[in-house]
């Protein structure tokens, strides 16, 4: 038994050897320690899985027959212990039964069907993504490895999870402490252990950006969520140089504000927010004033979209609020809608570059003549 089947910061399922007897793999662990759980659902997935290639039974029950045969060409006179793959999950102390891996795809996909063609997902499975950022971008990945796409993928950010996290990102109080990118790993893999996820606990920074962006194979598309200016900038010019779309998402109270920036179909696209930024390289910003620093913040999040409640929080930080203000909800809607863009774009269709503001509160509560008056004399006083 190795070591890292007991390390609490693993964030890798251990995969038990189909060349012995997975009864004795798994009484090794039990030895070790006697609260490891065994989940066997392979006998009920295979069968979901039958009944998924052939619709007709959804309103007739009698398929017994024909599911036996499918059963008995599936396992050919194996043991069904011995079908599929068993993973072992250390910060679960859990051992769980997966179809094999195309058996996997298929079935946790199966629902996707026909909003996704079996051609699409297949291609949003091969895809390589890289994510840098696990606030929004948690949501961002889970949602993406939830509908079935990128195998591959790239989690970088430097932070560890704090309480105060736990208000827009999606996991429990147990995991406090923890690096953020081995938490959205763990995350991952518990949805698909044949997942191919590589970390960068250290963040992505000025030594290691060229690495993420081409190490491995070219990136179908980069989705950036960082807090520091410079390395949001900087992420950009290297992405142009290299024809990565980037997408990114900045939540602005129960909204959000998305930019998608097409640099794999217009290398002359402007850079650093299509232009809005007013400066013509990352290196500019490092010689801003700090006290002037709130400006160019404010314009990469669309200040001149935020709702008024967003912008006098914005006004409060250090002073009556610690930080800027974020919600659940619009964090969820960060990852659900950049997933989506991240299937259109791998999948090519003609997702054009841009800034779109999605505001529900525009939707449902749209700001009367006084509010807007009241948001453009707070940017007026911010210099904006």
């Amino acid at each position: 038994m190795t070591k890292e089947f007991f390390n609490r910061t693993a964030y890798k399922p251990v995969k038990l050897s189909a060349k012995r007897d997975i009864t004795g793999a798994l009484k090794a662990i039990s030895k070790k320690n006697q609260a490891v759980q065994i989940v066997d659902q392979y006998e009920s997935m295979l069968e979901e899985l039958f009944l998924l290639r052939n619709p007709g039974y959804r309103f007739d029950k009698d398929y017994r027959k024909e599911y036996e045969k499918f059963r008995e060409i599936h396992l050919n006179n194996k043991h069904p212990d011995s079908g599929g793959a068993w993973f072992y999950y250390p910060w679960l102390n859990c051992a769980v039964h997966f179809l094999s891996e195309p058996l996997h795809q298929e079935l946790r996909t199966g629902r996707n069907r026909n909003l996704i063609t079996e051609k699409e997902q297949r291609e949003f499975y091969r895809a390589r993504v890289a994510i840098l950022g696990m606030s929004v971008g948690s949501h961002v990945a889970l949602t993406i490895v939830m509908t079935g796409g990128a195998k591959h993928i790239k989690l970088a950010d430097p932070d560890i999870l704090s309480g105060s996290n736990l208000n827009r990102v999606r996991t429990g109080f147990q995991n406090i402490g923890l690096s953020k990118v081995i938490s959205v790993a763990r995350q991952i893999y518990e949805i698909n252990p044949y997942a191919k996820v590589e970390i960068f606990p250290q963040g992505a920074g000025e030594n290691n950006l060229k690495k993420i962006l081409t190490g491995g194979g070219k990136l179908g598309l980069l989705v950036e969520e960082m807090d520091n200016p410079y390395l949001k900038l900087r992420a950009r010019e290297l992405a142009r140089a290299y024809r990565i779309p980037v997408i990114m998402a900045a939540d602005n109270d129960n909204g959000i504000i998305v930019d998608v920036e097409r640099y794999d179909l217009n290398k002359k696209h402007p850079i650093l927010l299509h232009g809005i930024m007013g400066i013509t390289g990352s290196g500019e910003i490092k010689t801003v004033d700090p006290q002037n620093l709130h400006k160019v913040i404010a314009k990469m999040a669309g200040a001149e979209l935020s709702t008024v409640r967003m912008l006098e929080s914005v006004t409060e930080v250090g002073k009556t609020l610690y930080s800027w203000p974020q919600l659940g909800n619009a964090a969820t809607l960060c990852g659900s809608v950049l997933a989506f863009l991240a299937r259109k774009i791998i999948l090519k269709e003609p997702i054009k570059s841009g800034r779109t503001n999605f505001s529900p509160d525009a939707i449902f509560t749209p700001l009367t003549k006084a509010a807007r008056k009241q948001r453009q004399a707070i940017l007026n006083k911010m210099g904006i």
